[in-house]
């Protein structure tokens, strides 16, 4: 397999990253290999070997023009600053220029020890690995920009956490793996010179349109922190937990990254945490808005040197963009909440409608993702679905009633507004009794189950009768679900 690299951060970046080779595996075997999102990369991939892709993509062997680094960043990590964190099991091999001309880094994750490890092993086992690449398609096939799994790799050895397990390395693309960390780390120790090298890489490779800004690390602020609102009520609104948004795994492209103990919502409520480490709740559910909002705050502290070089009166204008995300991102929720209910047009009325919704779905328990599936059944005519969600035939009918009188100031014809409903809220997500059932399976070597649910959740939206199985909410008996960090 031929890789054309063009490694702009390597290249131009000198002082921002730290060298780093890949450990080598003993008996690297491919696990999975993403053809499509090859494809989308312009990598041919036919009449390579799945041993050529286990060496490729174990580390085993790096592909000719590679470049192998690892990144420097800094991080809050729940509220308190690391000035050191970097990439301490990854490898960014290089980036590849897609056919279209996008832009795209490829990182080995597990891939051993680098200069930030931190007296790490800098490996990963199988089951993170296989988590972030079932997750990450699911997000990618609802639409939510995120990072992509290319390949897994089980490396043949084994790796200690609370017992063995064998070990694995994924290969991991996104845009780039630039973060609010990074930010913050050449702000904490180098300073506005450093801060305004990087932000004026990542205006050139992310957002050419703001090179010619009057102040384009301001719009930088204002850019990423638009994309940030986008992604945070995208994720409100498949009812995804991440589980861990320290300032450090926060992507200015706007792109999710770094799915660790994350997981997806059965049963609705606000303050559900799933990280078995996050006892306080500060990255719950309902958290989630409040900690971008502060997030970004950090990210406009790490870009004042930059902004204020350019002019110090914009300062003040920062301190304006980040008072404003509150409302910025409630624009955007609202407006990814009409859809989910089929509404296409604002209106006054929306925030009760929406508030109230949310806080019918805690009171009754309900599934989230099949709520939302049963609403457009009602347009059917239908109302078996929403009967087996709701403790009986009254629960929230003057809600429904409420909404059912938003629906009729439209002109639409119901079958056309549930077909609409049905485009955007999947049928299909990567249930946690149904994750952990599959990564089980795997790690005990039978991949079938998991590559099934894989099937599954990379076409959320469009009922199959063979899949039934995989729409039903988390038996009622099940308890509270705990995931844990991939390192």
């Amino acid at each position: 397999m031929k890789f054309v690299f063009d490694n702009s951060f390597h290249d131009g970046m000198e002082g921002f990253y730290a060298p780093a080779e890949a450990a080598k595996p003993s008996a690297p075997k491919l696990l999975v290999f993403n053809h499509a999102l090859a494809e989308r990369l312009g990598l041919d991939a036919d009449g390579v070997d799945t041993e050529q892709l286990a060496r490729l993509f174990s580390g085993q062997a790096l592909p000719d023009g590679a470049d192998p680094l690892a990144l420097a960043y800094a991080g809050h990590q729940f509220g308190h600053f690391s000035p050191q964190l970097g990439d301490g099991r990854a490898l960014l091999l290089g980036e590849i220029v897609a056919p279209d001309g996008a832009r795209f880094d490829v990182q080995l994750k597990g891939s051993g020890p680098t200069a930030f490890s931190r007296n790490g092993d800098g490996r990963a086992a199988i089951g993170p690995v296989l988590r972030e690449f079932l997750i990450s398609e699911a997000m990618a096939a609802m639409g939510v920009p995120t990072t992509r799994a290319l390949a897994a790799v089980a490396t043949g050895d084994r790796v200690q956490r609370e017992r063995t397990h064998p070990g694995a390395v994924l290969t991991r693309v996104a845009s780039s793996h630039i973060r609010v960390g990074t930010f913050q780390f050449f702000a904490a120790h180098f300073g506005a010179d450093h801060v305004t090298q990087l932000s004026d890489y990542s205006i050139r490779r992310h957002f050419p349109d703001l090179v010619d800004a009057p102040n384009p690390h301001l719009a930088l602020l204002d850019r990423v922190t638009g994309l940030q609102c986008e992604l945070v009520a995208h994720w409100l609104g498949v009812g995804f937990v991440h589980g861990v948004v320290n300032t450090d795994n926060v992507a200015i492209s706007g792109e999710t990254i770094d799915y660790g103990p994350c997981a997806f919502m059965d049963r609705f409520a606000a303050e559900m945490v799933f990280s078995s480490i996050d006892t306080n709740g500060r990255y719950a559910y309902g958290r989630q808005p409040t900690i971008m909002h502060w997030n970004m705050a950090r990210f406009a502290e790490a870009l004042l040197p930059a902004i204020h070089a350019v002019d110090p009166a914009d300062v003040d204008r920062a301190k304006d963009l980040v008072a404003e995300i509150p409302e910025r991102f409630r624009r955007a929720w609202f407006d990814r909440v009409r859809a989910k209910l089929g509404l296409t047009q604002a209106d006054d009325a929306d925030a009760e409608l929406i508030d109230s919704l949310f806080a019918e779905l805690e009171q009754h328990a309900v599934d989230f993702t099949s709520f939302f599936r049963a609403l457009a059944q009602l347009l059917r005519g239908d109302g078996a679905m929403m009967q087996g969600l709701l403790p009986n035939a009254e629960t929230m009918a003057p809600w429904i009633s409420h909404w059912w009188g938003q629906l009729e100031r439209e002109a639409i014809a119901p079958l056309e507004r549930a077909d609409t409903m049905d485009a955007v809220n999947p049928l299909y997500i990567p249930r946690n009794h149904r994750v952990e059932m599959v990564l089980e399976a795997a790690e005990g070597g039978d991949m079938a189950p998991w590559l099934e649910l894989l099937d599954v959740v990379r076409n959320p939206y469009a009922t199959r009768a063979e899949w039934a199985a995989y729409a039903q909410p988390a038996p009622k008996d099940s308890g509270p679900y705990t995931t844990f960090c991939g390192t």
